[in-house]
């Protein structure tokens, strides 16, 4: 007899093209889910796991909010949209604007809204291209990235995303995207005499001079590193950084997608390092899912350079400054602020990573256990003296999560990286779990 989840994955393969879509993958090990409570996820077939990503890094409330449905609810029957466009605006997207202004860095005051991450890195390219062009620099057109960071699937926020596994099906890529090496305190490799930090910083000082500093108008980065393995930088990386994008005058753009609004154990993860972006950008815990919502936000002086136009700035998304997800955004920030989701991430983050540590640090074939706030990662390698990575083909990172499914345990990988950053409201009953469901699955595939 033929299942529920047969039945609906049956459909679903007839019909759906899911984003990272593999048929293969999707008829041996899917799920369909139907519920979701606190950092629990229920599949249709009844069986619960926790969910060791929160969805996908977004979910930092938990799922089954009914005030973040509730205020959605009545937003849809009060404004259920508008255009955000020039001549345009509601209350919601205003005092949302003014909220962040006093949340973020003082030095960031002006919001520009959009449906999710991948449109604000095509807002900050855009951004920076047009404030350059009003500045009299129209050839500073150039962006530099990292190796392993996420900015996103739309063209250029993929040719800005340092996975290259992402490109090869869509090359070339745009124009003007570089790379240079992640800090990866675990594989980056400083010359002698200098910090890992610094010197891991001071490849984008030569990216800029090997590209030409009239040129360069822009370098993104993930204040940690998530998609790409939870990879937290030296103390001493961002403040370089920052440096050298002043003495080049290349626009610095804080990726706060996942970092932001708690995740990192700071409101926003560059807080760590006392930095200050250009511009930063943002989306997933602003709504904590509840909502397709996002945003860059942009420091005076360049707000200020792109009032100077002549003209209309010609970008727009439709659903820009959407008054729903206005209206999620500031119940989420509520909760947010009220519950100390910061502090929270940063007490069970510490407490998860230890305990994580302690279990499986020693493991012939775990490299190295690492993670900041509530951001953790398991490196697998085939050998731990030389950092020696497994074959591709024998799939340890996928057969370990397939066994930490079988466990009660949904989250996502990086190669052989396995990704933890469940809801800031798990317990740390539920945080006891995922180590015991990690060491299990662990021993099962290892030994």
């Amino acid at each position: 007899m033929t299942t529920n989840k047969e039945k609906l994955l049956k459909q679903d393969l007839a019909h759906l093209i899911h984003p990272l879509h593999n048929r293969g993958l999707h008829e041996t090990t899917a799920h369909v889910w139907v519920k979701g409570e606190g950092a629990m996820l229920v599949d249709v077939d009844g069986k619960e796991y926790i969910d060791g990503l929160s969805g996908l890094w977004n979910v930092v409330a938990g799922h089954g909010r009914k005030e973040l449905a509730e205020v959605a609810a009545r937003q849809m029957e009060t404004l259920s949209y508008c255009s955000g466009y020039a001549g345009s605006t509601n209350p919601w997207a205003i005092e949302l604007a003014e909220r962040l202004s006093r949340l973020t860095n003082s030095n960031i005051t002006r919001f520009f809204f959009t449906s999710g991450g991948g449109e604000s890195t095509e807002t900050s390219i855009k951004t920076a291209r047009y404030y350059w062009k009003i500045k009299g620099k129209p050839e500073k057109t150039k962006v530099i990235s990292r190796q392993f960071g996420y900015h996103g699937v739309t063209l250029a926020a993929m040719s800005a995303t340092g996975l290259s596994p992402y490109w090869p099906m869509f090359e070339p890529l745009v124009p003007g995207f570089s790379h240079i090496p992640s800090p990866y305190p675990y594989r980056y490799v400083a010359p002698a005499g200098v910090s890992q930090g610094i010197a891991a910083a001071n490849e984008l000082e030569k990216a800029i001079l090997k590209e030409g500093a009239d040129t360069v108008g822009m370098f993104i980065a993930e204040p940690i590193q998530g998609a790409g393995g939870v990879i937290v930088p030296q103390d001493d990386y961002f403040p370089r950084i920052r440096e050298i994008c002043d003495k080049y005058d290349v626009l610095f753009v804080a990726d706060e997608v996942i970092t932001g609004f708690g995740r990192s154990g700071k409101m926003f993860g560059l807080d760590h390092w006392g930095v200050r972006a250009d511009i930063i950008q943002f989306a997933k815990a602003i709504t904590s899912g509840y909502f397709p919502f996002g945003g860059i936000g942009v420091t005076e002086q360049i707000a200020s350079v792109l009032d100077t136009g002549n003209m209309a700035w010609m970008h727009a998304f439709t659903y820009s400054a959407h008054p729903v997800g206005c209206a999620v955004a500031m119940r989420t920030i509520d909760i947010i602020e009220q519950e100390g989701f910061p502090a929270q991430a940063a007490e069970k983050g510490d407490y998860l990573l230890k305990a994580l540590q302690a279990a499986l640090a020693d493991h012939p074939h775990v490299g190295e256990v690492r993670g900041k706030g509530l951001m953790c990662a398991i490196e697998y390698v085939e050998d731990k003296s030389t950092k020696a990575d497994y074959p591709a083909d024998q799939k340890i990172g996928h057969k370990i999560h397939i066994a930490a499914q079988a466990r009660g345990l949904f989250s996502r990988l990086r190669g052989d990286v396995f990704c933890i950053a469940p809801p800031v409201i798990s317990t740390h009953k539920q945080l006891d779990q995922i180590v015991e469901i990690m060491a299990g699955a662990t021993k099962e595939v290892l030994g």
